[in-house]
Order: structure tokens, then C-alpha cells, then sequence
């Protein structure tokens, strides 16, 4: 890979995130609210409210407001919350976990999925089973996952109640977790009920997340085979008689997968994205959920430590994205 490339990427990151946090503190300033007055009480003394404003720096102009902040973030001080009184740093890394589980195993369902769809739609080309197949991904693609999260809620939830619609784990378990990976670490340490808890409280929100990006993932890819299928080395394979099945999934997968993995990484980003509306329609405790209430609550430090959160996590899947994207197309790669 080109060392230049990667320093031209690396360069640019500083005054993204530069950008990001500027253009969100001075958006946050201009729209109308005020966080003080939702903090303080009815009939609030005048010199409370500006001993509120003068802990806070809401006292000071808006230009010595964004020196003072930004100078903290390098020190990797994000500020207090206002509406829950602790650390924002601390506040966004107890909650970050939980999000990522949730958007990594949404993607996993999803490429399962459109991987299984693709498959299936290629190798029943021209018959039922394909147009069953568009039918279906024309219509996942069509409903946005938000929409889906209610769908489950009432279906699965409320009318035929078999799968939990809130929280992240059973209150009656006990988990003597030592990280926020809850997923994770329970898989480790072997505690079954604790791991299968986690996945039936993941799963539907999950589902809705992930059904978007099947249907997504499922067209670009039976369209990547089709091409692969009438490649000069899928002729070869139909002469040595390798039946249709061995030739989908051990020649021609491989190299249509490719696109499909720029996809995903791609998608990726929006899908973490999406789990702001998510989380909150399910009660589930990740940086979404938390986003919707520093927004309602006007938290002005909270959602600056969570905007610069998510850039920051758009930055490294994007780049993760284009090394692996790189990696696996050698033209690419000299570029």
C-alpha cells in the first residue's frame, strides 16, 4: 500500500474532527433553548441561575466557550453533563459497548441473510424463487429499521409476546460483569443464561437494523454473481463438471464478495448511526439511547462528547474499510 495515501488520511483526520466539533458547539449555541432553565426550579434565584451559568462556562462568549472546551478535549476532559452531573467521558464509554455489540451483531445477521438471499436468488435465477427474493429485499429495503423496531415491538412483543422489547439483560440475572462488553465477556467466561439473556434482549432491535442492510447487501451481491458467473475460470469449472452449487459457493462467492464488503463497511457506519432512534424505541442502554435524552434535556456537553464519539467511530470504520478493501484488490493496492 502507498505510505503517502495513508499519511494523506492520517492528515486529515485532526481537522476533521476539528470541523465536526466546531460547526456542532456553535449549532448547539445558536438553536433556541436554554439548558440552565431546565435544570433549576420554578421561582430559581437570579443568582443561582448565574452561578449555574458561570460553573458551566455558558457565561462567556461563544468563541472563549469553544477554546475552553476544545483545549479540555485534548486533555480528554469532554466537560460535565449537566442533566446527569457526571463526567461525559465516563458517561459515553460505559454506554459505547453496548452499542457496538448491538450494531456488530446486527451486521452479522445481516450478511447471513443477503449472503443466504443472494445465494439462493442466483442459483434459482429466472424461476419463482429469485422474484420471491427481489420481492422480499424490495420490501425490507423500502421500510426504514425504525419502522421495523415498532413492527417488532407490536408483533412480537405485544401480540404474541415471545422475545423481550427493553433493556439488555434480565433484572433477575445476576452478572458480575469486569467490563461494558457484556457479549463478549459472558461468551469468555462460559455463563450460558447470561449470553442467551443478552441475545434475546439484542435480537429484535438487531433484526431491525439489520433487515435494511440485507436487503442491500443481497441485490449488490446476486448482481456481483451474475458477473462472477460468466467469468472465463466459472466456464472452465462447468467443464469439469463441478455441479452449480460447488461452483456458487467455492468459485464464484469468493471474488463477488468483494463490493459486498465495501458495502458493509460503508452501511456499517450509518447502521451505528441508526441505532440513535433504535435504542430509544427499545429502551436499550447504548450512546443512542443516551443521545435522544441529552438532546431532550438540552445537555450541551453530553451531546458534544457524543457527536465527537461518533466521528470518531466513523473515522476508523472508514478506514478499516479502505485498508481492507485495499487489501483485497492487488490493483487497488499499488495505487
Amino acid at each position: 500500500m502507498s505510505h503517502s495515501y495513508w499519511l494523506r488520511r492520517l492528515f486529515w483526520v485532526l481537522p476533521t474532527l476539528l470541523g465536526v466539533a466546531l460547526i456542532v458547539f456553535v449549532l448547539l449555541r445558536v438553536v433556541p433553548g436554554d439548558p440552565i432553565a431546565m435544570m433549576i426550579p420554578p421561582g430559581a434565584r437570579e443568582a443561582d441561575i448565574a452561578n449555574l451559568r458561570q460553573l458551566y462556562g455558558l457565561d462567556k462568549p461563544i468563541w472563549q466557550q469553544f477554546f475552553v472546551w476544545i483545549s479540555a478535549v485534548a486533555q480528554g476532559d469532554f466537560g460535565r453533563s449537566i442533566s446527569l452531573r457526571e463526567n461525559v467521558l465516563g458517561l459515553v464509554l460505559a454506554r459505547l459497548p453496548a452499542t457496538l455489540e448491538l450494531a456488530f451483531f446486527a451486521t452479522a445477521i445481516a450478511l447471513f441473510m443477503g449472503i443466504f438471499l443472494a445465494v439462493l436468488g442466483e442459483f434459482w435465477r429466472g424461476r419463482w424463487v429469485e422474484k420471491l427474493v427481489d420481492s422480499f429485499a424490495g420490501f425490507a429495503l423500502a421500510i426504514p429499521d425504525f419502522l421495523w423496531g415498532l413492527i417488532f415491538i407490536l408483533l412480537l412483543g405485544v401480540l404474541w409476546p415471545v422475545m423481550p422489547i427493553s433493556g439488555r439483560l434480565d433484572p433477575s440475572l445476576e452478572f458480575n460483569n469486569y467490563s461494558q462488553f457484556f457479549l463478549l465477556e459472558s461468551l469468555l467466561r462460559g455463563e450460558i443464561r447470561i449470553f442467551a439473556s443478552l441475545i434475546s434482549h439484542m435480537m429484535l432491535p438487531a433484526l431491525a437494523l439489520a433487515l435494511p442492510l440485507a436487503a442491500m447487501i443481497a441485490r449488490v451481491l446476486k448482481n456481483s454473481l451474475h458477473e462472477t458467473m460468466g467469468q472465463d475460470y466459472i466456464m472452465l469449472a462447468r467443464v469439469k463438471g463441478f455441479t452449480q452449487r460447488r461452483i456458487i459457493w467455492h468459485e464464484a462467492l469468493r471474488n463477488a464478495l468483494v463490493p459486498t464488503i465495501a458495502l458493509t463497511g460503508v452501511q456499517f457506519t450509518f447502521l451505528v448511526g441508526g441505532t440513535v432512534l433504535i435504542e430509544y424505541i427499545f429502551s436499550y442502554p447504548g450512546i443512542g439511547n443516551m443521545a435522544i435524552g441529552a438532546v431532550i434535556q438540552r445537555d450541551l456537553p453530553l451531546i458534544q462528547g457524543l457527536v465527537l464519539t461518533f466521528a470518531v467511530l466513523f473515522i476508523a470504520i472508514n478506514f478499516l474499510i479502505d485498508a481492507s478493501y485495499r487489501w483485497l484488490n492487488p490493483r487497488v493496492r499499488q495505487r
